[in-house]
C-alpha cells in the first residue's frame, strides 16, 4: 500500500488545502492528513479542534485520515509507514522553502516528497491570510467549508 502524508497545521482548513489532499487520494492509495499540534506555537483553534474539522472536512474521501502529531514530521512517517509527503504549492516562493524542507526530510528518512500545484482558484489562499481578513469583517466564507466558516466566525466573536 502506498500511504502518503499532507502535513499542515491546518488552522483553519481551507478550500485549498482540501483540494489538495482529495487530489493526493487520487495518487496514493492512503493518504493521512497530518496535523501539527506544536504546543509552543499560539493557534486560534486548538489541535483537537483543528484534528475534528479536518476530520469532518474529509469525510467524503474514503482513503483519507487524519492524525495529529508533535515533533518531526519524519518521525511521524516511519510511525505510520507514510511513503511519501505531498505539499500544496502556490507559488515560486513556496516552492525555494519546501525544497528545503523536502531535502531535509529525504536525508533524514529517505522519504520523498511530492510537490503538486494549488488550483488556480486557490493559488493565493492560506489561513493566516483567512484568518487575518475574517478578523477584519471580511467574507471568506467561500474560502472555507461551511462548518468551519461557522466556527472561524465564532471564534473571532469571543471576548478576549
Amino acid at each position: 500500500m502506498r500511504r502518503a502524508a499532507c502535513p499542515g497545521s491546518f488552522d483553519p482548513v481551507t478550500n485549498g488545502h482540501i483540494d489538495i489532499i482529495s487530489r493526493a487520494g487520487t495518487l496514493f492509495d492512503e493518504v493521512v492528513v497530518a496535523v501539527g499540534v506544536n504546543q509552543s506555537k499560539s493557534r486560534l483553534f486548538s489541535p483537537q479542534e483543528r484534528i475534528e474539522m479536518l476530520g469532518t472536512a474529509v469525510e467524503p474521501y474514503p482513503n483519507v485520515r487524519v492524525a495529529g502529531f508533535d515533533g518531526l514530521l519524519t518521525d511521524f512517517c516511519r510511525e505510520h509507514e507514510v511513503h511519501a509527503i505531498v505539499k500544496g504549492l502556490r507559488a515560486v516562493s513556496d516552492f525555494d522553502y519546501e525544497l528545503q524542507m523536502a531535502q531535509m526530510n529525504a536525508s533524514l528518512s529517505g522519504i520523498e516528497t511530492v510537490f503538486v500545484p494549488t488550483s488556480p482558484e486557490y493559488s493565493f489562499l492560506a489561513s493566516s491570510l483567512v484568518k487575518e481578513v475574517a478578523r477584519f469583517g471580511g467574507d471568506v466564507s467561500g474560502l472555507v467549508p461551511g462548518f468551519v466558516w461557522d466556527r472561524l466566525t465564532a471564534r473571532l466573536a469571543e471576548p478576549a
